[in-house]
Order: structure tokens, then C-alpha cells, then sequence
């Protein structure tokens, strides 16, 4: 990349690019149209570079066929293809950023950066497949023609992505910078794809993925765990590109950010894929079960409702009600954990702690199974979808934990540890490294840190099994560290509590109604 411009210079350049949307669509509808035409740049500045290698390495081979000479170029400069659209008509051309950036002035430019775009799908389907997503936005109707030549000159002016110019760290911190900023600018809807950086950082850091394992995210939004799966390894000396990658997303144009996302940080030992996790996993055994990995990792959708499972091997302890899926996707996850190494990490509302039901159910089996290795409560407004606190549970598979932590739970409140924005509250860098070393402490006979680190420390302590099952499996981290519960009410449980009892209510009240109704018996307010 060249010396004269900076990372931010880079970031300020797409951000001006998608900011000529302004006139045509909310933000939070940018990340659909910014992301296709960014990766479709990365990938033509890739090609055309490689293209330039080629021709300036192998000036001899002006005897050879058309056909002989792309086989030497394919076999040894391009790990992908550009190839022609229109072949052989009039307006033939190749469907690369900069040859339909050249004819902005002509009618009909949504129709060929669409038909580009499908064309480098159809010619790359192991790598592409659907990749660019809906591109709804290709039609006139949504985006004109002068609005979109706009996005692309605006866009033009960042330099030439390929790595001969410009380092995948800073096309990914690019990529993730967008992510961010789409994710401040368009509130609840970010929650979708984007999990703030730190959480991340966070549950791939208690897991600690290493060297040739396998990392699975059953709800994979943008990738973002997954990346930083292959970046925390790479930090700590290990072989980042070694990991076997799997994600699965229910929307299609945000499975489709993941892959680019990917891309764009240089791993490509992956494989995201569109469907509904519980209700059609698509990773499978050969016996039709659930695959196996070494490290889950999810931020779900909390609260979703949805279908319960009628007969279902995953649905250890139970089945979770229809009015939430939470426990769903933690049996989901626990049924993906490879016997000797497997381990989960997952981000879940408190609810989950204390609600009763078919979740207490599923709360006690995980505990007597001894499924259960942490609860590490979170501030409250971390997240873009929610301001509710939020926890997150970490499992390990039958029979591996550590010998110090078996037969109990670690509970870890961090609910202090955070530094408040304008739209959010962080995690710092310094939270962060203090809950990992919380987590990795060791505890006395009495659950008790053997070496707290005093006051502005991350409070927490080791919780027999029986001591749970004698709080009826409650795992609401303010039953176990009394002092935390004394310091500060947990307002965001006390609420979700009061909304579930008062749903909950409302359904009682409908039923007894439609009784005294079929008994003839009228006269109350509805």
C-alpha cells in the first residue's frame, strides 16, 4: 500500500462512497450495497493485477493459442476468474470493476453490474456461489443509475485492493470498520450481523482455538467470530489459516457478507451456508446427525420465538418453549461438540438463568450432566440489538473439564467492567484480558479466588453442583455472589422477568375467556 495513505484515509474514502446512498435508502440498508461492490472491487484489483504479472512475466508466448495461454495464466497466477459478459455480442466486456466503471455514462449500468456480478458467481460456483446476495439493488427502481455511478466513482478513489498494494489486515479492518459504522448508524436491525468486536474477542479467547481445529458458528452473522477464531490464534503464535472454518446464517445477503468478509481477511478454509440452524442444520455426519467441531461459538437471536422440536436427539433435558429458542441453540451447540475436545461458548439474555418451565428442565440436565463450566455475567448495552445485560455460558464436552473445575459451575460477574459511550457501552481491552484471567484462576475449597486481585477486580467463585440443584438449577449469578447482587439490582432481568409473567398472564386471562364463552357465560371486559 502506498506510504501516502492511511488506514483511516482508506476508511473516510469507502465511508464517502457509502455515504452517496444517503439520498437513496436508510443506512441501515447501506451494508447491501457497499459490501458486493466492495468485494467485487477487491476481487477485480486482484485479477487485474495477477493479469499484469502474467503478461510482464511471459512476453514470449506470443505463439500460443487463446486457450493455451489462459491455461498457464490460471494455473499459475489466478486463484479465480473473471471472465466476459455479452461474449460475442456487441457490448462484450469483462466484467471487472474497472471495465464497467467505464461505461457509467451509458443507459442500463444497474444492469450490468448485476449481470457482472452473476457472471463472476457462475464461473467460480465452488467460491461464489451467491456471494453477492439478492442485489436487489441493481434495479433502477431502488437505485438509480446516476446514484449508483456516484458509489462507484466515490468508491473508485480508495486504491487498488489487491495485496500487492494494500495487506488483507487492512482490507479486514477496513471491511470491519464499515461494519461497525453501518452497525452505530442503524440501531436493533445491526444486531443481525454485527457483534461488537470485544464480546468476541471475549468467547473466542475462553475457548482458545488452536492449530488444524475446527470452529462452527450455528447463527454466523458477518463471520465475525470465525475471523476472530484465525486472528486471536495468529496472536498467539499460532497458524491462523490452519482452522477449518463453518458458519451457518438464516439470511441469505448476510451469509453472503460473512464470505466476503472472509475473503477479505485472507481465509479460505471456510464454509457458510443459508438456512434455519434448528430447524435444518446443514452440517451433517454421514448418519445424519449433527457434525462435530472443537469450538462453537454464537451470539443468537434472543428470545426468537419459534417451532419446537417434536422428536429431536438434540434436545437434551427437554424441549424449549415456543416463546424463545434460547436453550434451543445451547442444546444445538452442545449436540456439535466433539466428544474428547469439543467446547461452546454462546451470548444469551439472563433470562435463561432463572426462567422456569421446559428451560429449568434443560438448566438441571446440563448441570447434572456436568455440561456446564461458566456463567460470566456482561454489562448491560453492549449490544446494537438489545440494552438488556447479557451473560454467556461456556460448555464443555462429557468428561473434559479440568479435574479442579468437575462437579460445579464458575460464576463471574463483570457487570461493572465497562466504559460507557454515546450509543453503547465497551468492553476494554483491559476488561476483556481480566475476565479471560477470572476464568482461567484457580479457587480454594470454599469456591473462593486463590489470588483475587482486589478491589476493581472481576468478582467471581466456584459453585458446587449441589449447591446449584439446591437453588432448584437457578443459575442467576446473583444467588452465588451475594455481593454483586447487593451492589446492583439486575434491572434488564427484573424487567424480562415482569414481561415474561405478564405475557404469560394475558395468556391465562384468553384461555379462561374462551371457556366462559363456550359455557355460555358473557359479561367481561376483553
Amino acid at each position: 500500500m502506498s506510504a501516502r495513505i492511511t488506514q483511516q484515509e482508506i476508511e473516510n474514502r469507502l465511508w464517502d462512497a457509502a455515504d452517496e446512498l444517503r439520498v437513496a435508502m436508510p443506512e441501515a440498508q447501506y451494508s447491501s450495497v457497499i459490501f458486493p461492490l466492495m468485494f467485487w472491487k477487491y476481487l477485480s484489483d486482484t485479477w487485474d493485477h495477477q493479469h499484469e504479472l502474467f503478461l510482464a512475466e511471459n512476453e514470449g508466448l506470443e505463439g500460443l493459442t487463446e486457450d493455451e495461454a489462459r491455461e498457464i495464466e490460471y494455473r499459475d497466477y489466478q486463484s479465480f476468474e473473471i471472465p466476459l459478459i455479452n461474449r460475442g455480442k456487441v457490448g462484450e466486456v469483462r466484467a471487472s470493476w474497472s471495465a464497467i466503471l467505464a461505461t457509467v455514462t451509458q443507459p442500463g449500468l444497474g444492469a450490468r453490474v448485476r449481470a457482472s456480478l452473476q457472471a463472476i458467481e457462475t464461473a467460480n460456483p465452488s467460491r461464489f456461489s451467491k456471494i453477492f446476495g439478492s442485489m436487489t439493488w441493481t434495479s433502477a427502481e431502488v437505485l438509480s443509475a446516476e446514484v449508483l455511478t456516484g458509489v462507484m466513482q466515490a468508491m473508485d478513489r480508495v486504491p487498488a485492493m489487491h495485496e500487492g498494494n494494500m495487506s488483507h489486515d487492512v482490507l479486514g479492518g477496513a471491511y470491519e470498520y464499515l461494519l461497525k459504522r453501518f452497525s452505530d448508524g442503524s440501531g436493533t436491525r445491526a444486531g443481525q450481523f454485527f457483534t461488537p468486536r470485544e464480546v468476541v474477542e471475549l468467547i473466542v479467547a475462553l475457548l482458545d482455538p488452536r492449530n488444524f481445529e475446527s470452529v462452527y458458528d450455528p447463527t454466523c452473522g458477518s463471520g465475525g467470530m470465525l475471523i476472530a477464531a484465525a486472528n486471536l490464534l495468529k496472536e498467539h503464535g499460532g497458524r491462523g489459516y490452519t482452522l477449518h472454518l463453518y458458519g451457518q446464517e438464516a439470511v441469505a445477503d448476510t451469509a453472503g457478507v460473512a464470505r466476503m468478509n472472509l475473503f477479505m481477511h485472507n481465509l479460505t478454509q471456510f464454509d457458510v451456508e443459508v438456512g434455519d440452524t434448528l430447524k435444518n442444520p446443514v452440517f451433517k455426519q454421514p448418519d445424519g446427525s449433527v457434525a462435530k467441531f472443537d469450538v462453537i461459538v454464537a451470539n443468537p437471536p434472543y428470545s426468537l420465538k419459534w417451532t419446537p422440536w417434536t422428536r429431536d436427539v438434540r434436545a437434551l433435558g427437554g424441549v424449549a418453549p415456543r416463546s424463545t429458542a434460547d436453550w434451543a441453540f445451547v442444546q444445538h451447540m452442545i449436540a456439535s461438540m466433539k466428544p474428547h475436545s469439543g467446547r461452546a461458548g454462546v451470548v444469551l439474555p439472563h433470562g435463561v438463568l432463572f426462567r422456569g418451565g421446559q428451560e429449568a428442565a434443560i438448566r438441571q440436565r446440563v448441570v447434572e450432566d456436568d455440561l456446564l463450566e461458566a456463567v460470566i455475567g456482561l454489562p448491560a448495552n453492549l449490544f446494537y440489538s438489545t440494552s438488556i445485560p447479557t451473560c454467556i455460558l461456556v460448555f464443555r464436552a462429557p468428561g473434559t473439564k479440568a479435574e479442579e473445575r468437575r462437579n460445579g459451575a464458575l460464576f463471574v460477574d463483570a457487570s461493572e467492567r465497562f466504559v460507557k459511550g454515546k450509543n453503547r457501552n465497551s468492553l476494554t481491552a483491559a476488561d476483556v484480558a481480566d475476565i479471560v484471567t477470572t476464568y482461567h484462576s484457580a479457587f480454594d475449597d470454599d469456591g473462593q479466588p486463590v489470588d483475587p486481585d482486589g478491589e476493581g477486580g472481576v468478582q467471581a467463585r466456584f459453585v458446587p453442583a449441589g449447591e446449584i440443584k439446591g437453588n432448584g438449577f437457578d443459575l442467576n449469578i446473583g444467588r452465588y455472589l451475594k455481593q454483586a447482587a447487593a451492589e446492583q439490582a439486575d434491572l434488564g432481568t427484573v424487567i424480562e422477568a415482569y414481561n415474561l409473567a405478564r405475557a404469560e398472564r394475558q395468556k391465562a386471562e384468553e384461555r379462561m375467556l374462551a371457556v366462559l364463552a363456550e359455557a355460555g357465560i358473557g359479561g367481561f371486559d376483553e
